[in-house]
């Protein structure tokens, strides 16, 4: 049997006035997949451990993110194509907005208007002889690449992004005190005051500012690191696999353990991505292109939370289930189906808890008494509680392409 599993990133939550978005939400065809299927709960790293996106991807693809986790900014480079060479320092980034020297907006508004343009103004910077690639990603992210000679660059740095508003822009600092870790935070500070130079006046923050939007006049970054060692996914679990997302991250993730990445035209990782073109691509990819292994990445559910915004959640869940899982439900079939979430982003906090998600499996499974798909009620399925390393072994057993262990 071939295999789709299908993740609506930040979907579980916790309950606000007593119930969550998916629990509100009306889902036929998810609650028809837990009525055919096996329930229960999962931790995609570790209990009582809040998942990042990129390393809660690396656990239920099968890594472990602890040994193979070396940064997100290599996975943000991948996502956009961008090769992370062996002694580079790759780095994701937000446009961002600052007035009178305080950040106001970590994600200008979310309003798109010039970025292409902006970022073609600071593609290719040279600061003390190292190269720095500067490359838009999805929406308001970008990514940078720190290109030096040797080993004369370091990952051991701290963030500009200080994840907070009213604050003046961080410097970078060294966190090991190393000469390398020392001149990388250097570069990085001198890329900001460079970067905030040209952004300033440019005049596409003008015409911004003239819509009554916010300008894109600083760069922040996060997430410094350098390319992950992992074993390629099809040498792994002797699958072909591909990927079909719209977030740079996660295309990124999947691109860097050997997956193939199928484009979908009109799909964005906000909450008005054309997700039915994606389950399309998704059907296609089953049933045309004989792929063994797809995933399936949804993030607009993950928008919303860190919006705060329980209607728009609840609302994308119920896109999801008319706009990917019925047709998926019509179209696919002799394959193993797996719905859950990589993490949970209760839209209370705004931001991922280490609250286990819910995930239902279809297929050659032992069907559970569980008939709606839920936080609560998929925690009283037969499936139990697991850890999502566990996932991949599994869907490989229901898929009946698991290997004896043992004699």
């Amino acid at each position: 049997m071939k295999s789709l599993l299908i993740l609506c990133d930040g979907m579980g939550d916790r309950l606000t006035h007593g119930t969550t978005p998916l629990e509100t939400a009306r889902k036929p065809n998810m609650d028809k997949l837990s009525a055919e299927g096996i329930n229960g709960v999962m931790d995609t790293v570790r209990a009582g451990i809040r998942p990042g996106s990129d390393t809660s991807h690396l656990s239920l693809f099968g890594y472990d993110p602890y040994k193979a986790y070396a940064g997100r900014g290599p996975f943000e480079a991948a996502g956009v194509g961008l090769e992370v060479e062996e002694g580079d320092v790759a780095i994701r980034c937000n446009f961002a907005t600052v007035q009178d020297e305080k950040i106001t907006d970590r994600r200008a508004g979310r309003y798109e208007y010039g970025l292409g343009e902006l970022a073609e103004e600071i593609k290719n910077i040279t600061i003390n002889g190292v190269e720095i690639i500067f490359k838009r990603c999805a929406g308001h992210r970008g990514v940078i690449i720190l290109r030096g000679k040797g080993k004369e660059l370091s990952a051991m740095i701290s963030d500009t992004d200080p994840e907070s508003l009213g604050v003046p822009v961080p410097e970078s600092k060294s966190l090991d005190n190393s000469k390398s870790s020392l001149k990388t935070a250097e570069i990085l500070n001198e890329f900001t005051r460079i970067t905030m130079g040209i952004l300033k006046n440019h005049p596409v923050n003008k015409e911004r500012i003239s819509r009554g939007k916010l300008p894109a006049n600083v760069i922040l970054c996060r997430g410094v690191g350098t390319t992950p060692n992992v074993l390629d996914f099809e040498k792994k679990y002797g699958i072909k696999a591909a990927c079909i997302s719209a977030t740079s991250l996660i295309s990124g993730v999947c691109r860097t353990v050997g997956m193939d990445i199928i484009e979908v035209e009109g799909a964005t990782g906000h909450t008005d991505s054309d997700i039915g073109a994606k389950a399309t691509a998704a059907i296609r990819a089953l049933n045309e292109l004989n792929y063994d292994f797809v995933f399936l990445h949804i993030k607009g559910t993950d928008e919303a939370s860190h919006d705060g915004d329980f209607n728009s959640k609840k609302k994308m869940i119920e896109r999801i289930d008319t706009e990917v899982i019925a047709p998926i439900l019509k179209n696919v079939k002799d394959t193993t189906i797996v719905l859950t979430a990589d993490h949970s982003t209760p839209v209370a906090l705004k931001q991922h808890s280490a609250d286990p998600v819910p995930i239902v499996i279809t297929g050659d499974v032992r069907t559970d008494l569980v008939i709606e798909f839920g936080e609560r009620t998929c925690a009283r399925g037969d499936l139990n509680r697991i850890c999502g390393r566990d996932l991949m072994n599994i869907i490989l057993d229901l898929s009946d392409r698991a290997k004896l262990f043992g004699a």
